[in-house]
């Protein structure tokens, strides 16, 4: 599709007028009106206004030029849902939401994501030994683990899930197991909806937003889930696929 039809798609899909995209865009009606009919494409200021006022990334407003891939996982990011955003709520074209959340890289260490990858890869076909080898391959080929002693944070960020795990394995909660690891977990992954006393039932995540947790297995058919950030812990229990969830704790840091 070229960038004309994808601008007057993006404006048709939100119900705007062309005066009321220009004023959202920060330009004239007639900008947006060339915009449409080819003669002219937004600049670059202009687009990153676009992709934050729409919630799209660059890559999609140009017709996705770019085969995205996270150079930390690998991942392709062949969805705007599945790219990173800035502490500004910008995209970050080059992460996918699991590696890097809020201006923040949720991993450290490259034998700690080849963990968290494998069982996923291993239910596309790939033995485990399979998928282990093929990270262990292909990660050192990826931006930032070239760059791994530039971007990273001096420790800071591991330093603060040990606290957590510290802190999350103090609550002492009955049958649970002990924590030993936080992985990045996206909300509308994990964001279960909970009965409540009421009779009501609620969600507590933003699907959008990247915490860090973990999913502990207890023997019984039952798992306990953690979920944390810097602002919150919550604990809870579910089925089979996160069936019958049950809130065990919500508990403000």
């Amino acid at each position: 599709m070229e960038i004309k039809d994808i601008l007057r798609n993006l404006r048709e899909n939100n119900h705007l007028t062309q005066d009321q995209m220009a004023e959202r865009a920060m330009v004239t009606r007639q900008a947006v009106s060339r915009w449409e009919n080819g003669e002219t494409q937004p600049s670059t200021d202009t687009l990153r206004v676009l992709s934050r006022e729409f919630n799209v990334s660059i890559n999609t407003l140009l017709g996705s030029p770019r085969q995205l891939v996270c150079q930390c996982c690998g991942m392709p990011l062949t969805e705007d849902a599945l790219i990173s955003k800035e502490k500004d709520g910008s995209f970050n074209e080059d992460y996918c939401k699991w590696c890097f959340a809020d201006g923040t890289f949720t991993y450290n260490d490259m034998d700690d994501l080849i963990d968290v990858c494998v069982p996923h890869m291993a239910k596309e076909g790939f033995s485990e030994d399979q998928a282990r080898t093929y990270m262990k391959q292909m990660l050192p080929k990826l931006d930032y683990w070239k760059r791994h002693s530039e971007l990273g944070d001096d420790g800071k960020f591991e330093a603060f899930k040990k606290q957590l795990i510290e802190e999350i394995n103090c609550l002492q909660i009955k049958g649970m197991p002990k924590l030993t690891k936080l992985n990045a977990l996206v909300g509308s992954y994990v964001n279960l909806e909970y009965p409540l006393p009421s009779g009501m039932k609620a969600r507590f995540l933003n699907d959008q937003t990247t915490y860090l947790g973990n999913q502990l297995e207890t023997g019984s058919d039952r798992c306990f889930g953690v979920l944390a950030n810097k602002d919150f812990i919550l604990i809870c229990t579910y089925g089979c696929n996160g069936a019958d969830p049950e809130l065990v704790l919500y508990k403000k840091r």
